[in-house]
């Protein structure tokens, strides 16, 4: 580790804002906060939410798409801690990044590498479908790659660790839930949604379920560290029964020299 103090480092929030108001995925659960208490009343303030952790930047566990298998606290805490790559693959409206793109991206990606991708997607984020319905995303090709590859983490500035026509926004689980969807992906590219997405979530279910974290809606000041090697932070909640998490995701720079931790994993 550098000897240099902590207080040299340059660190940078890749998380989006989390509370009343927030983007939220189309789904059935919303998250909602309201004021329970406040300073002109009670001399203080206390608030309340209710929901679902599938919100903002977040993770899930595998337990969440594949039945017997861990929640949060079944990652090892190795995972979130570590060296890694931020890299740009830039990509619009239902572009899929493949294996090819993660080949390719700078700086490479190595055994153990924390690594977050940005697409670009997080300038739309927001409560509107260009984020939500239309963004790029992961699909199992290149699931497949970063499994190979050993990779600790993937973190993606999208709307789900798999592209939008790969979750049940289109014809997969208890979807679609926007029809509209496939109306307008026939008449864009003249095939089903399923002939080209035939798979339900399967960058989620390969990562996941070989032990690789997928962090949802990286964003924040992604721009300004994309292209370098940094140090990652993104710990979720000790939640022994969770199958999703909200969490802060941090990286830090070394400005004077390369800041690397090695995990010896």
């Amino acid at each position: 580790m550098a000897t240099q103090s902590i207080k040299d480092l340059q660190f940078y929030d890749l998380s989006t804002r989390w509370g009343h108001g927030m983007p939220q995925w189309p789904s059935r659960a919303n998250l909602n906060v309201r004021v329970v208490e406040f300073h002109a009343k009670d001399g203080l303030l206390v608030q309340q939410f209710e929901g679902i952790m599938h919100r903002g930047t977040h993770m899930d566990a595998p337990i969440h798409v594949e039945e017997n298998q861990p929640t949060i606290t079944g990652y090892p805490l190795w995972r979130f801690f570590g060296t890694g790559v931020a890299v740009s693959i830039p990509k619009g409206k239902w572009g899929v990044i493949t294996p090819k793109d993660l080949e390719n991206a700078e700086p490479k990606i190595r055994k153990n590498d924390i690594v977050m991708i940005n697409t670009g997607s997080h300038l739309k984020y927001g409560d509107n479908p260009d984020y939500f319905a239309y963004s790029p995303g992961l699909y199992k090709e290149a699931a497949e790659w970063l499994v190979e590859r050993q990779v600790k983490l993937v973190g993606v500035d999208v709307q789900a660790l798999d592209h939008p026509l790969g979750t049940f926004l289109g014809p997969h689980g208890p979807g679609p839930a926007q029809p509209h969807l496939l109306t307008e992906y026939k008449a864009e590219t003249g095939r089903e949604i399923i002939e080209d997405f035939p798979y339900w979530e399967p960058a989620h279910k390969i990562m996941m379920t070989n032990g690789i974290p997928g962090i949802e809606n990286i964003g924040g000041e992604i721009d300004k560290i994309t292209g370098k090697r940094c140090t990652f932070f993104a710990f979720p909640w000790r939640w022994p029964d969770g199958e999703g998490c909200h969490l802060r995701v941090v990286a830090a720079i070394d400005p004077t020299q390369t800041f690397r931790f090695e995990t010896g994993r």
